[in-house]
C-alpha cells in the first residue's frame, strides 16, 4: 500500500511573462526540489495555483513533472473541482498519465453537509485505482472534513491519508488520534509551523508550500526527526517559521513567488488577480530569507 510520508512541496506553477506554462523553469524546479532532499513532488495544488489551467494544461503539467521527475520520488497530483464528476474526471487524468497518487480538496463555494463530504470522497476514491489523499483547506474553501468523518473515510481502502490546513492542531491531533489503529491511514501536515509537531504526534510528513522556498530546511524537520534528533529537527522547524508567517503578506501564494524570484528562479508572478508584494513587503520578505541564509 502506498504510504504518503515526509516533506512534499506543493510545486509552484512558473509562468512566462504573457502567463503561460513555463516549462523549462519547472522543469529546473522540480530538479533543484529532489536535490534538495524533498520525498515527493506535489504539482497543481494550491500553492500550484491549480484553479487557472483547462484539462488540456492539467495533463500537459502532469506529464512534464512526470517526466522530469523520472521515478526518483512520488508525484503526487492537485485534483481539484467544485463538482464531484469535475473531480472524478481530473483524478482520470492523473491516473492515465501515470501519477503516484491524488490530492483531492473539499468542493469549494459550495457548502456541503458531512454527509456529502462523505459520499463526495466515496465516489472519488471508488472512480480510481489511485491511492487518495483527503485535503481539507478551510480557510480558502470554508468547507471542512470533520475528524468523525476522516475515521470513516480511512476506511475506504484506497484513502490513505488527510492533508490538514486547517492550522487547528487540535483538528490534527483528533485525525490522529482516531485513525491511529489504521495501518493505511496517514495524516499530513498543512501548515507550515506545525511540521514539528504534527510529527511528535504521529503524523507522516507534511506538504509544505515554504518547501519551494527552503526544500533542505523543511526536509530537515522530517530527517532529523526519524533519525532521533528531535532537538535539530525543532530547530530547524524554528528557522523555517518566519517564511510561514511572511506568508501572511500579499495574496497567497505571491510571498513563495516572490521568493523564488529573489533565489535566482524566473518563476514569473502569480496570475491576475493576484497582485505582486508591494516594496515595502518584498523588503521585509528579502530581510527574513536573508536571515535564513536562502540568499
Amino acid at each position: 500500500m502506498f504510504k504518503p510520508y515526509g516533506i512534499i512541496p506543493p510545486i509552484i506553477t512558473p509562468f512566462t511573462e504573457d502567463g503561460r506554462f513555463n516549462e523549462p523553469v519547472f522543469r529546473k524546479m522540480v530538479n533543484h526540489l529532489i536535490h534538495e532532499g524533498v520525498h515527493g513532488v506535489f504539482p497543481l495544488g494550491t500553492t500550484g495555483e491549480f484553479y487557472a489551467f483547462s484539462d488540456e494544461e492539467v495533463r500537459y503539467i502532469l506529464e512534464v513533472c512526470k517526466d522530469e521527475v523520472a521515478g526518483r520520488v512520488p508525484v503526487y497530483a492537485g485534483a481539484n473541482h467544485i463538482t464531484t464528476r469535475g473531480a472524478i474526471r481530473l483524478v482520470h487524468i492523473a491516473e492515465e498519465v501515470g501519477v503516484d497518487a491524488v490530492s483531492v480538496l473539499t468542493p469549494m463555494f459550495v457548502s456541503q453537509t458531512q454527509d456529502e463530504v462523505y459520499a463526495f470522497y466515496k465516489s472519488v476514491a471508488e472512480s480510481t485505482s489511485l491511492p487518495v489523499i483527503v485535503y481539507n483547506n478551510k480557510p480558502k474553501t470554508n468547507v471542512t472534513v470533520t475528524p468523525e468523518t476522516i475515521a470513516k473515510l480511512a476506511e475506504i481502502p484506497n484513502i490513505v491519508g488527510v492533508k490538514d490546513s486547517t492550522g487547528d492542531f487540535t483538528n490534527t491531533e483528533e485525525y490522529i488520534r482516531l485513525t491511529r489503529g489504521n495501518d493505511h491511514f496517514h495524516v499530513l501536515l498543512g501548515r507550515d509551523t506545525l511540521i514539528h509537531a504534527g510529527l511528535c504526534y504521529g503524523a507522516a510528513g507534511a506538504i509544505a508550500s515554504c518547501a519551494n522556498v527552503a526544500p533542505r530546511i523543511a526536509a530537515d524537520i522530517y530527517d532529523k526527526y526519524m533519525a532521533g534528533d528531535i532537538a535539530g529537527s525543532l530547530e530547524a522547524q524554528f528557522t523555517l517559521a518566519p517564511l510561514r508567517i511572511a506568508c501572511n503578506m500579499g495574496t497567497f501564494p505571491a510571498v513563495i513567488k516572490e521568493g523564488l524570484v529573489m533565489q535566482g528562479f524566473p518563476v514569473g508572478k502569480c496570475l491576475e488577480p493576484i497582485a505582486e508584494l508591494t516594496a515595502a513587503e518584498k523588503e521585509k520578505l528579502h530581510k527574513v530569507l536573508s536571515e535564513m541564509g536562502l540568499l
